[in-house]
């Protein structure tokens, strides 16, 4: 196979966004794609297969595009564009950098990353009820607070609600000071944290003192009818079927529901059936409901961070194929000494 060689144009003024601090983003295209790129003033040229320097040529002209459009080029950008290459995909990522969701206190807008990501934020837009569901670092928590305080701010809502299940992440921290609130606040911190980067701790407590915005347990929310509402539930595949439908029956007019959660990651007694798992079986079908699912694609945080998911998927695949293989060879042993099964 002949080397491929091809030179074309590319702007001085985006080159070190674009190839990064010390041409880190340039050094990881090379490696993945296993292509050299050479840049000299504003000519830029690709040596290696055809069909790998087809797909640099499309990641750089994809990251070219946030770059004119006032982004700056990160770690997570290059990933994701790359995984989308692989796919021949990547042409996807110009959907990416449309509506900003809302600014942070900071002024640091928010909006969706990957695919998966937009999929999300544009199901939460058109439907009542939202399912997110998929690994650690999605944004599907933060994406859909972001999403509340949106509402609430464009008076869509007139109040915002949080809650996940008061339940330990497998261990048991035994007696917490204090009264009541204080007992359950270390449960609801991550949504404290997040409310607090996007909106500022001081218009946080304002609104939470006149109750316009409230983080409370799952379990308070039995008995009431959450009206005018956007009501968040994180950690649901932490919820019993009992407290999902209980949640799922809460919800009255001009309300909209966001329910988060990751299946792998379940802190239920050993034998509890998840509210997620069966809610998600039960409510397939219905049309006004929403169900998206994200994968180690759409994860935003650190790039080990993507590692670790996938190298997790990688060990359940195996020793749940090695548990059913042993199970089955089980059974046929038991059939044997027990005389079932001979013709």
């Amino acid at each position: 196979m002949g080397i491929y060689e091809e030179e074309y144009l590319f702007p001085v003024e985006h080159a070190g966004n674009v190839f990064g601090q010390l041409d880190a983003n340039m050094k990881n295209i090379e490696k993945t794609l296993h292509v050299t790129l050479i840049l000299r003033d504003d000519k830029l040229k690709m040596i290696g297969d055809e069909a790998d320097c087809r797909r640099a040529k499309a990641v750089l002209d994809q990251l070219l595009l946030l770059s004119r459009r006032g982004n700056d080029i990160t770690e997570q950008n290059v990933n994701y564009a790359l995984s989308l290459s692989m796919k021949d995909r990547t042409s996807e990522m110009a959907r990416l950098d449309g509506d900003v969701i809302c600014h942070t206190v900071m002024g640091k807008p928010i909006k969706p990353k990957t695919v998966g990501q937009k999929d999300y934020v544009d199901a939460i837009s058109k439907k009542m009820i939202v399912f997110g569901v998929g690994p650690a670092g999605t944004g599907k928590t933060y994406l859909a607070m972001a999403k509340a305080i949106t509402a609430f701010k464009n008076n869509e809502v007139n109040r915002i609600i949080l809650t996940r299940p008061a339940i330990e992440a497998g261990e048991k921290l035994g007696f917490l000071p204090g009264d009541l609130q204080s007992k359950v606040d270390p449960y609801l911190r991550p949504l404290y944290d997040a409310l607090y980067e996007i909106m500022g701790a001081e218009n946080f407590m304002k609104n939470m003192e006149k109750g316009l915005i409230e983080v409370a347990p799952l379990a308070y929310m039995r008995g009431r009818t959450l009206d005018n509402a956007f009501v968040v539930l994180d950690e649901a595949q932490n919820t019993t079927p009992a407290q999902m439908k209980m949640f799922l029956t809460r919800i009255g007019f001009g309300s909209k529901a966001i329910i988060t959660g990751d299946l792998t990651q379940k802190d239920l007694p050993d034998g509890s059936r998840s509210g997620l798992d069966d809610a998600l079986k039960i409510l397939a079908a219905i049309e006004e409901i929403g169900v998206c699912k994200l994968t180690s694609a759409d994860v935003v945080r650190h790039p080990l961070v993507q590692k670790i998911v996938n190298a997790y998927d990688e060990y359940e695949k195996k020793t749940g194929a090695s548990a059913k293989k042993k199970k089955e060879g089980g059974k046929k042993e038991n059939r044997r000494k027990t005389g079932f099964g001979r013709s």
